[in-house]
């Protein structure tokens, strides 16, 4: 999968009605680690993600109020180091139809040859801020039926 040097996050967000306009909250932690920065112009891509994976996704940093935009959270950088194994499932397909799974704090870990409902051990190739891409190492927990 090519992934552009120029990706800059990568997290899962709710489109909300305000005054006539829809927004998408940018998560506090993009802002205290340096990835965005307040006041600037980024280049928005959208994902659609099937209702089932929206409901299984804790949502509650992304859904937060601009209130709390100025609090700083404590940030250990990404919850997963290169040569890391987990165990993963998979839980929706990128656009090239690449796996990906979430781990802590939302997360995202991109697993190529893989599938929804796949629960495969995995070994964490490159690390950055907020996504990490996989290889499959152990497949044998595979499509449990």
């Amino acid at each position: 999968m090519d992934i552009s040097e120029t990706l800059q996050t990568l997290y899962t967000a709710t489109v909300e009605q305000d005054d006539g306009t829809y927004q998408i909250t940018v998560p506090d932690r993009e802002i205290a680690t340096g990835t965005l920065s307040e006041g600037k112009t980024y280049r928005v891509a959208l994902i659609s993600t099937s209702t089932s994976d929206t409901e299984a996704t804790d949502t509650t940093e992304v859904t937060q109020s601009a209130d709390h935009a100025g609090q700083q959270h404590e940030y250990d950088g990404p919850p997963v180091e290169e040569g890391e194994q987990r165990d993963v499932e998979i839980e929706n397909l990128g656009d090239q139809g690449d796996g990906i799974a979430k781990v802590e704090h939302g997360y995202v870990v991109i697993v190529p040859g893989t599938s929804v409902g796949d629960r495969v051990t995995v070994e964490m190739q490159q690390v950055r801020e907020n996504v990490a891409f996989a290889d499959v190492v152990d497949d044998t927990l595979r499509r449990e039926a």
